[in-house]
């Protein structure tokens, strides 16, 4: 194969296909292949947003009764290996005073809810601790 730009469909004829003779009506199996490594590819802090950014993640209903995250700052982070979610959401709540929006431990996705100042604090002391104490590639924390 030469250094030609292929377009997305093309690529996808090479990888399913035989020689370019098509797999002969066989089932196709798609597997999520993981990826080894360990970075820190998103670490993003959001000041007061529209309502709407609260309800669609699902940060207005809380997990007590009559709480509102409504108004909060929003803080998003995103871990490889997803395991280490976990101990990022430790590292956070321990930091500063945040509340858990969302962790997934099968995604290595996390959002903090607080003030903004307490968000701030939480993510950078996640990022600090994984770039300086766990050696990971950590991307630069952006504010919006």
């Amino acid at each position: 194969m030469t250094n030609e730009h292929i377009t997305q469909e093309e690529l996808l004829d090479l990888i399913f296909t035989e020689n370019g003779v098509p797999l002969d009506g066989q089932p196709l199996r798609l597997v999520r292949v993981r990826i080894p490594g360990r970075e820190v590819d998103l670490a993003h802090i959001i000041g007061v947003s529209d309502e709407s950014v609260y309800h669609n993640l699902g940060l207005h209903i809380g997990v007590h009764e009559g709480e509102n995250h409504v108004g909060e700052a929003i803080g998003l982070m995103r871990f490889t290996p997803w395991e280490a979610v976990v101990i990022a959401t430790d590292v956070a709540v321990k930091s500063a005073h945040v509340e858990v929006g969302f962790m997934d431990r099968f995604s290595g996705s996390l959002i903090l809810t607080g003030r903004r100042t307490d968000v701030s604090t939480a993510v950078h002391a996640v990022h600090d601790y994984f770039q300086d104490t766990l050696g990971f590639p950590c991307c630069e924390v952006t504010e919006k």
